[in-house]
């Protein structure tokens, strides 16, 4: 078995959309992510609609997106679980204002919940790649051609700088350009409000 990548390595990957530092990551952070979310159910009355694995997969496909275009400044892997956590909290606090302001009583809801997730197999999913991929071509498809030249120099590693040397423009303009572009897209697909 390969030797795990070290954490600086690993989210310079992620940032390339490596599909294997993507499930690395996974991999590390996925069972922290979805203790914190089962605690929270577990007090709360969402706990019938959501499963951890619908917070915790709607976390990380938001991050990846975001960590694409280097939103995050991560320099520790506490910094990732923090961030993580915290993006699970945001989203159940945000499903359990969906639910009250529509009114709905989910006490009577129920779903299948953690109980469920034995019926499909432990493990990484045969499918998980294929999602990645998708995902990441309808970023592309979604971002007009300067954006995604912004988010392919970022991908190969560039600083803001060098960019902003290359392509012309102030650096933290271009970089705030690319986070408008990003949040647009996570917009657009429902990232952000999924549960």
């Amino acid at each position: 078995m390969p030797e795990a990548p070290d954490f600086e390595e690993l989210i310079r990957r992620v940032r390339a959309w490596d599909q294997e530092a993507a499930a690395e990551l996974v991999r590390r952070y996925e069972p922290a992510i979805r203790r914190a979310v089962r605690f929270r159910l577990a007090n709360a009355r969402l706990g019938n609609l959501f499963d951890s694995m619908d917070i915790c997969q709607s976390v990380l496909r938001s991050f990846f997106v975001r960590a694409a275009s280097s939103q995050y400044d991560l320099e520790t892997p506490e910094q990732v679980l923090k961030l993580l956590t915290a993006m699970a909290r945001n989203k159940l606090a945000l499903q359990a204002r969906k639910q009250h302001t529509l009114r709905r009583d989910n006490r009577r809801a129920s779903a299948i919940g953690d109980e469920g997730s034995r019926l499909v197999a432990s493990g990484d999913s045969p499918s998980a790649p294929i999602v990645v991929r998708d995902l990441q071509e309808e970023i592309r498809r979604r971002l007009a051609p300067d954006e995604w030249q912004l988010l392919d120099l970022r991908k190969q590693g560039h600083d803001w700088a060098a960019i902003a040397a290359q392509v012309g423009g102030g650096a933290e303009s271009l970089r705030k350009k690319l986070a408008r572009a990003i949040d647009r897209v996570a917009q657009e697909l429902g990232l952000d409000d999924e549960p």
